[in-house]
C-alpha cells in the first residue's frame, strides 16, 4: 500500500500463498481484513477496497526488522520447519514481537462487532489470541496455523514456548494443516501447562473471573480457489501463451517445472541436483529435456536467504555451463514473480511438476498444478514432507533427501505412459476441485461458530459478523504453500 502527497491510497494485492487462500473468503463475508501497511512506517485510515474492508496496522522499519524479519523469519520460521537452518533466539526480537502482537489485537479488537468472529491468521500473530481475549471476550476467536507446528523436542527449544501456547489457547478453535501439527500442539500444551486434554478438546478452567472454555485443536487442510484456476487455464488466452512457452524453449520432448519462493525449506537445490545428475549419468538428454525453476524473491534481508540464493545460482550456472547449447539451457532459472494468467500457462506448458519441499505446512502450488490441468495431461511429483501429500493421491511421492530416490521418481515422471498420466490426474483433480478454499473455510467457520461442550462463554447464535483479522503482507511471492 502508498499514499500520494495528496493523500489518495493505492495498494497492490500481495500474491502470497495466504493472500490467494483467503481473499476470496473476505470477499464473501462481511468483515474487515487487518494488516501490516506494507512500508515501513506508513500510515493510513481503514479504507474500503476489492470488496473489502482493509484496516492497515503501522510497523516502523525497526519493527519490521525484528518483528518480521528476525523473530518470525529468524527464529520462529527455521524453528517450526524443523530446524532446516539454525534458529536465532533474541531477546528484543520477542519484545518487539510481543508489542507488534499486541497492536494487531488492538487494531481487531476495534474492529469486530459485539459477538464477532474473528480469524487469526499465522504464525505471526500466535499470541493475538490470548491478548484479543482479555480485551473482548465476547468474541469467538480462531487461529489458523499455516505453516507446520513443529515436535515438542524442537518447540521446546523457543525460550518463550509456554508464553506462545498461552497465546494460542486463547482462541476457541485452533486449526492446523495436518493431523500431526494438532497432536504436537497438544502434546506441547501437556507438557508445558498444568491444562488436561482429551483427542482435539483441551479444557482451560475459569480464572481470575473468566469462565472455563474448551479449545478445540483439530486439523483443517487448506485449499485454494480451485474453480477459478480451472477457469482461467480454459481461456484460450491462457493456452495460447502454454504453446507459446514451449515454442519459446524449444519445443522440448519434456519440460519439467518448479514454482518456489526461494526459501531453504522448498528444497530447491536437493531438485536441481537430481536434475542435473540425471543428465550426467545419460538418464535424460539435454536436447529433449528443460527444467523451468521460477523461483520468487523472499526475505531478501535475511542473511539465510541470500546465502541460498548465492548456491542456487552457482548450482544452475555450473549445470548450464556444462549441459546447455547455444539457443538451449538445461535449466532456465528466474528469479522473480509472475502473474496467475502467466503461472497458469507455465503449469498447461510442463509436462513434469516438482514440488520437493523439505518441509512445508501444504504446498498450495501443488494445488494449482492440478487445477491448471484440465487436460488430464502432466504429472505431479510431490514430497512426501508437504501436508498436500496427506491429499493428493495420484501425485509420485518422494523424499527430497533421498537423491537416487528422487531420481528414479523424477524419471519415472518423465517416460509415464499417457494412459497413467490421465488415471492419476483424474483423481487429483477430482480431490482438489471437490476441496477448495471455500470448503476448507466454511468449515473452519462453522465449527469455531458452534461453542464445544464445557464452553461457557458464548451462545449457540454466538456467529457474528466474520472478522479477518491479522493478516500481514507477504513479501513474497508464489508460495502458495
Amino acid at each position: 500500500m502508498s499514499v500520494d502527497d495528496d493523500g489518495t491510497v493505492s495498494w497492490q494485492r500481495s500474491p502470497g500463498g495466504l493472500v490467494t487462500a483467503l481473499e476470496p473468503v473476505m470477499q464473501s463475508a462481511d468483515g474487515a481484513w487487518v494488516g501490516w501497511a506494507g512500508s515501513p512506517g506508513l500510515e493510513a485510515d481503514p479504507f474500503d477496497a476489492d470488496d473489502m474492508r482493509l484496516v492497515p496496522v503501522t510497523l516502523s522499519a525497526g519493527e519490521v526488522e525484528r518483528y518480521y524479519e528476525g523473530f518470525s523469519n529468524d527464529t520462529l520460521w527455521p524453528l517450526y520447519h524443523d530446524v532446516i537452518a539454525p534458529p536465532a533466539f533474541h531477546r528484543q526480537w520477542w519484545d518487539t514481537y510481543r508489542k507488534v502482537n499486541q497492536r494487531f489485537a488492538e487494531a481487531a479488537a476495534e474492529q469486530a462487532a459485539d459477538g464477532a468472529m474473528v480469524w487469526v491468521q499465522d504464525y505471526q500473530l500466535q499470541l493475538v489470541p490470548g491478548m484479543l481475549r482479555k480485551i473482548r471476550p465476547d468474541l469467538r476467536i480462531g487461529f489458523f496455523d499455516h505453516i507446520p507446528f513443529p515436535p515438542l523436542e524442537i518447540f521446546q527449544q523457543l525460550p518463550w514456548r509456554r508464553q506462545v501456547v498461552e497465546g494460542l489457547l486463547g482462541a476457541d478453535l485452533i486449526g492446523f494443516q495436518r493431523a500431526g501439527d494438532a497432536a504436537n500442539f497438544s502434546r506441547a500444551v501437556r507438557r508445558l501447562t498444568d491444562l488436561t486434554t482429551r483427542g482435539q478438546m483441551i479444557h482451560v478452567p475459569a480464572t481470575d473471573g473468566a469462565p472455563a472454555r474448551t479449545v478445540r485443536a483439530a486439523p483443517f487442510p487448506i485449499s485454494i480457489d480451485s474453480r477459478r484456476f480451472d477457469e482461467l487455464a480454459r481461456s484460450p488466452e491462457v493456452q495460447a501463451r502454454a504453446r507459446e512457452i514451449r515454442h519459446d524453449l524449444g519445443d522440448p520432448k519434456i519440460v519439467m517445472l518448479g514454482v518456489d519462493r526461494l526459501d531453504y525449506t522448498k528444497g530447491i537445490r536437493h531438485r536441481i541436483k537430481a536434475y542435473g545428475e540425471l543428465l550426467q549419468d545419460g538418464s535424460l538428454d539435454p536436447a529433449d529435456c528443460t527444467l523451468v525453476q521460477v523461483a520468487s524473491p523472499s526475505r531478501e534481508n535475511v542473511g539465510a536467504y541470500q546465502e541460498l540464493r548465492e548456491h542456487v545460482e552457482v548450482l544452475v550456472g555450473r549445470i548450464n555451463g556444462e549441459y546447455g547449447e547455444i539457443g538451449h539451457s538445461a535449466i532456465h532459472y528466474l528469479h522473480h514473480s509472475y502473474p496467475p494468467e502467466e503461472m497458469a500457462a507455465l503449469y498447461l506448458a510442463a509436462d513434469v511438476m516438482l514440488v520437493t519441499s523439505l518441509r512445508d505446512g501444504m504446498n498450495l502450488v501443488a494445488k494449482e498444478y492440478v487445477a491448471a490441468r484440465s487436460d488430464d495431461a502432466g504429472v505431479l511429483v510431490l514430497s512426501e514432507f508437504t501436508g498436500a501429500a496427506d491429499e493428493l493421491a495420484g501425485s509420485v511421492l518422494v523424499n527430497p533427501h533421498d537423491i537416487d530416490g528422487m531420481k528414479d521418481a523424477i524419471l519415472r515422471a518423465a517416460t509415464m505412459d499417457p494412459k497413467e498420466q490421465r488415471k492419476r490426474m483424474r483423481r487429483l483433480r477430482r480431490r482438489v476441485l471437490t476441496d477448495d478454499v471455500a470448503k476448507w473455510s466454511s468449515r473452519f467457520l462453522d465449527t469455531l461458530a458452534i461453542p464445544q461442550d464445557g464452553d461457557q462463554t458464548h451462545s449457540d447464535d454466538a456467529r457474528g459478523d466474520a472478522t479477518a483479522a491479522a493478516h500481514r503482507r507477504d513479501l513474497a511471492s508464489h508460495d502458495r504453500g
